[in-house]
C-alpha cells in the first residue's frame, strides 16, 4: 500500500494490465477503484471478431462491470446485461469474485456497419434496459437494480444506477482503444470510478432521484452532496481526464490517481488482478441441457448422432454423446 502523502508517494510507472487498483482521498472523502483491462479484453474481442463500434461497447460494459463486480469480497458474482431494440441488441458480462471475468454480445451486422466503427453506444443499443445483478451465493439475497436506457451511454446508465439505487454520489470514466504494441494491434478498456463518502452528519448527501428499486430497509441519506465543495472539485478533477489516460499503457493507475490527487494526498491499495476466464464446463452443459423437456432434447441430436453446444462467451464447443446427456435423468410423471 502506498502512502496518501503526496512528498512520500512516488507512483509506480510500470504497467499495471488487467488489474483493479482500489484507491482513497481521504482530503476529499474519496473512495474509488481504476482498471485497465490488456489481454483479456483483446481475447474476449479478439475470439468474436466484432466489429470495432461493437468491440469499444463491449469493452466499455467490461471494464464497468470490473469496476462494480470489484466491490464483492471474496465470493459471489456481478452480472450486467442490457437488452435492448438497437442493432447491439445484447450485451452479457459476468464478473465472479475474486477476479474472472467474460463477456458476450448479440449484433445484427449490417446494422452496425452501416454506423460506422466510431458509432455512439446509445446509437449501437437503442432503447430498452440494463440490468445489474449481484449474486453473492445462496446464504445472501440475490439483488438486482434496473434502468432503463432512452439514448444514454454505460456511463450515464451507471450514473443513473447509483442514484436510483445506491444513493451514493458516483462518477465513472469508461475509455477503450484499439493500439498497436509490438507491431500487432491489440485492444485496451480501462475504467475510473469515483465515490463520494462523508462521515459527518453535515456532509452526508441527498439522492438526486427517488429510491427507485433501492433494497428494502436502505436508508436514505440527506443532505448537500451536489453543492459539496469536496465532491465538487473531486468531479472537476476526475474530468478533466482523456480517454487516452485510462487506456495509455505508458500511464499506470497509480501514475494518472497521483497526477489527478497528488494535492489532495491519494493512497492506494493493493492491486487485484482480473482473468479472462468463462464459467462454461461440461457438467454445467449436462445440467443445461437435462433442464429442457425429453422432446427439446431430443431435437438437439444432430444428423451425425451427437448433440453439439457451442458456449456464447468463449466459444468452446462440446460435443456429447446423447446416452450421457439421458443419463441420470429423473423422468416425471407426463413427461
Amino acid at each position: 500500500m502506498s502512502s496518501g502523502h503526496a512528498p512520500s508517494f512516488t507512483p509506480s510507472l510500470e504497467g499495471d494490465d488487467d488489474a483493479v487498483l482500489p484507491f482513497a482521498v481521504e482530503a476529499l472523502d474519496l473512495r474509488g477503484r481504476a482498471v485497465r483491462l490488456g489481454p483479456s479484453i483483446d481475447t474476449i474481442l479478439r475470439r468474436h471478431g466484432y466489429p470495432d463500434a461493437a468491440a469499444r461497447l463491449i469493452g466499455e460494459a467490461a471494464a464497468l462491470t470490473v469496476l462494480l463486480g470489484a466491490s464483492l469480497k471474496l465470493e459471489g458474482r456481478f452480472q450486467l446485461q442490457t437488452k435492448t431494440d438497437g442493432p447491439v441488441n445484447m450485451l452479457v458480462v459476468d464478473f465472479e469474485a475474486p477476479d474472472r471475468v467474460r463477456a458476450t454480445a448479440r449484433f445484427d451486422a449490417e446494422p452496425v456497419a452501416a454506423l460506422g466503427p466510431k458509432a455512439r453506444a446509445a446509437d449501437l443499443m437503442g432503447r430498452g434496459h440494463l440490468a445489474m445483478t449481484i449474486d453473492q451465493g445462496p446464504s445472501q439475497s440475490r439483488y438486482q437494480g434496473v434502468v432503463a436506457l432512452e439514448g444514454q451511454s454505460l456511463e450515464e446508465a451507471a450514473h443513473q444506477y447509483f442514484r436510483q439505487s445506491e444513493q451514493i454520489p458516483t462518477l465513472v470514466r469508461l475509455a477503450v482503444a484499439e493500439q498497436m504494441e509490438g507491431g500487432e494491434s491489440r485492444w485496451r478498456a480501462g475504467g475510473l470510478l469515483v465515490q463520494f463518502l462523508p462521515t459527518s452528519p453535515d456532509r452526508m448527501r441527498q439522492a438526486d432521484l427517488p429510491p427507485g428499486d433501492a433494497p428494502e430497509g436502505h436508508e436514505i441519506l440527506t443532505g448537500g452532496a451536489r453543492d459539496d465543495d469536496a465532491w465538487t472539485e473531486a468531479r472537476s478533477l476526475v474530468n478533466t481526464v482523456e480517454d487516452h489516460e485510462i487506456v495509455d499503457p505508458a500511464v499506470s493507475s497509480e501514475r494518472l490517481l497521483y497526477r489527478l490527487f497528488h494535492e489532495r494526498g491519494v493512497r492506494v491499495f493493493d492491486a487485484q488482478s482480473v482473468i479472462e476466464r468463462c464459467r462454461c464446463s461440461e457438467e454445467r452443459v449436462l445440467g443445461m441441457i437435462r433442464s429442457f423437456s425429453a422432446e427439446e432434447r431430443r431435437d438437439m441430436v444432430a444428423d451425425d448422432g451427437t448433440v453439439s453446444i457451442t458456449c456464447e462467451f468463449c466459444s468452446r464447443r462440446y460435443v456429447l454423446d446423447p446416452a450421457e446427456v439421458e443419463r441420470d435423468i429423473v423422468t416425471a410423471p407426463g413427461a
